[in-house]
């Protein structure tokens, strides 16, 4: 496939490979009409954008910018050394979101900071506010910790997204001239702690045509691993140096910076057709996805390093589960996607979605959960929308952190989620993701159109009716989620039912005609693997693609950590989920250690279970997702 610099003809992918077995739709192939995405994609538009800016502005991390270019930069600088990328962030989901909408003012707002971004590049293309400059350290001088080329890849990912929207201006400029910077000094040797410059460069070669950015991509990709990076503490798995990335059995150390580093290997591998890469890349992931990831699709366990633990390391309330992790697995899944076809990466894709990027902003799009565990114990106390908060963790969504990395990578996921929804083939069409929808794209033989009418995850009747078509038999393919066992799907010759992966209805078809899949939504419980000790005992629920918990909002006089459940039965009324409850004996003695399993001592009592995406909307409170098990374990087979 040749790449064109200029605007996107679908109308802006955040990911374009130029081989695989999917390809993306863009921006303007399709729309997301109603519900939940919807909502979110409005609030990100209308609030959250504004807000991470004002923050930025206050907080002088934008004022950096203006030091550099004037020369008055000196020993003190607002921020951490990566503040910069969150101003590339904010950029980028500014590109998308214009793609998208075209929202009023958002071109001048991507112009202004751009210019201003702009002023403070030097001549040779280096571009950053925390060091090379009077009276800060010099350029590369910490390449552990400095984050330099992490920052310089989220610059590039923006104009990425620039350059696909709206085509080559003097953000795709700086972010060019930043690119032949990096490529001339790092030509034969040197990485950054913080993986990013890759994906950065692997994406922006493909846009721009430009292998040799590609290949700088994969130069840093094999450097890795070989102990280049000074030892820490935390060890050089922090950094993912203590392994080669081709012969690693599984995500490890800091997770984002893992995640970010295998999607720039994805997308390497797929544009050099490095079949082992891939299969690298392939094998840790269902390595850490069957022993390494929460039930909410989360990614990390260990607060110290921001990480991965071992295998079944999977404890619910010392989860980190780092907002940004859930957007790098999705950067990850979604990449291994179209270079392989198997749906099995948008099953933990809309995990993710639902359970954690829907978590993290709050319902007016103006604070966040940086760490999204599965257990609070206390419910803390309320954000104060006018502070930074100084920690990841708590019970409550902070306007701002003082590492605030989560929210523009929020703002930028939104802005795009509609390309997620789908993937095409040459005479096919794949439904990834359900939600209200209109989808055009052209495949061999004509424009295939559809709208989608569902209110999915709430309801699980998903209606498609078929605009136009193209004049040759093309297939319509449905992914029917691992949990859904006794779908059932009417494509016009009568009701069938399908298993979970992917059902394919392939014929020549008719505008006006309308495909009918029914989804089971009934609450389910799901038990952990016997081997995640920190759960065992316990049950979860679920309905549909929601990990559902409880608050103790809902329980006034019982504490929640005093609650056992029944595995009888769950009961759904009124669009509420309950379950069968009691609290638990001897809650209150002086010595937690005895013969005795937990029982039910009180009187029954019906506790209702909230969406996990929606908790501490009400205010601060304790919540669980794993609840302790009155009278036994699973039902044996």
């Amino acid at each position: 496939m040749t790449t064109v610099i200029g605007t996107d003809p679908a109308g802006g992918r955040p990911v374009v490979p130029s081989r695989g077995d999917r390809r993306p739709l863009g921006l303007n192939e399709v729309t997301v009409t109603g519900g939940l995405w919807a909502r979110l994609q409005e609030t990100n538009a209308s609030a959250t954008l504004a807000h991470c800016e004002r923050w930025m502005e206050r907080l002088g991390w934008l004022a950096n910018f203006d030091r550099v270019a004037d020369g008055t930069t000196g020993p003190e600088r607002p921020g951490w050394s990566f503040s910069d990328s969150e101003v590339y962030k904010l950029i980028e989901a500014m590109c998308w979101e214009h793609g998208r909408s075209g929202a009023p003012g958002l071109d001048e707002s991507i112009r202004r900071l751009t210019a201003r971004v702009g002023r403070a590049q030097d001549a040779d293309g280096y571009l950053n506010t925390c060091f090379g400059h009077a009276g800060r350290p010099p350029r590369y001088s910490d390449l552990e910790e400095g984050h330099e080329l992490y920052n310089t890849g989220h610059l590039l990912q923006a104009a990425v997204a620039r350059l696909r929207t709206s085509g080559a201006d003097e953000l795709v400029d700086l972010a060019r001239r930043a690119a032949d910077h990096v490529c001339e000094v790092f030509a034969t040797d040197g990485i950054c702690g913080h993986p990013e410059i890759e994906v950065g460069l692997a994406e922006l070669g493909r846009a721009m045509g430009e292998s040799r950015y590609v290949e700088q991509a994969r130069r840093f990709l094999d450097r890795r691993g070989h102990g280049t990076l000074r030892d820490i503490p935390l060890g050089r798995a922090y950094f993912q140096d203590d392994v080669p990335i081709r012969e690693a059995a599984t995500f490890r150390g800091h997770a984002v910076r893992a995640l970010y580093l295998s999607a720039a290997a994805v997308d390497v591998a797929v544009e050099l057709a490095d079949d082992p890469l891939l299969h690298a890349i392939e094998r840790q992931w269902e390595h850490a996805v069957a022993r390494r990831t929460y039930l909410t699709g989360g990614m990390g366990s260990r607060h110290q390093d921001e990480g991965f633990g071992e295998d079944w390391e999977l404890p619910p309330d010392r989860a980190y589960c780092e907002t940004c992790a859930g957007v790098a697995s999705i950067m990850v899944s979604w990449r291994l996607h179209l270079a392989t076809g198997d749906v099995r990466y948008a099953d933990l894709m809309e995990r993710t979605f639902y359970n954690i990027i829907a978590t993290s902003p709050r319902s007016d799009g103006r604070a966040f959960f940086y760490a999204n565990p599965l257990h609070q114990r206390t419910p803390g106390t309320p954000g104060d929308d006018s502070a930074v908060s100084p920690r990841a963790e708590g019970g409550s969504r902070a306007a701002w952190f003082d590492v605030s990395c989560c929210p523009t990578n929020v703002a930028r996921t939104l802005a795009s989620w509609h390309t997620y929804l789908a993937s095409a083939g040459e005479r096919d069409l794949t439904l990834l993701q359900y939600a209200p929808s209109r989808i055009t794209t052209d495949l061999t033989g004509g424009r295939f159109a559809i709208e989608v009418d569902t209110a999915y995850p709430d309801d699980g009747a998903v209606t498609i009716h078929v605009l136009s078509a193209p004049r040759d038999p093309v297939a319509l393919r449905l992914r029917v989620p691992p949990w859904a066992s006794g779908a059932v799907l009417d494509d016009g010759g009568g009701q069938r039912e399908v298993a979970p992966g992917l059902v394919a209805v392939g014929r020549v078809f008719t505008a006006g005609e309308t495909l009918r899949l029914r989804l089971p939504l009934a609450p389910r419980f799901t038990w952990p693997d016997r081997r995640v000790d920190a759960v065992r005992g316990c049950v979860a629920v679920e309905r549909g693609p929601l990990v559902l918990c409880a608050e103790s909002l809902d329980l006034p006089g019982i504490r929640l950590d005093d609650v056992a459940v029944s595995p009888a039965g769950l009961i759904e009324r009124d669009g509420q989920v309950l379950a069968q409850a009691r609290a638990v004996a001897g809650a209150g003695s002086a010595w937690p250690y005895g013969p005795a399993s937990a029982s039910g001592s009180g009187d029954a009592f019906e506790l209702p279970l909230v969406p996990y995406h929606r908790w501490a909307e009400r205010g601060p409170t304790a919540m669980r997702v794993w609840l302790p098990v009155s009278g036994g374990g699973p039902p044996r087979a």
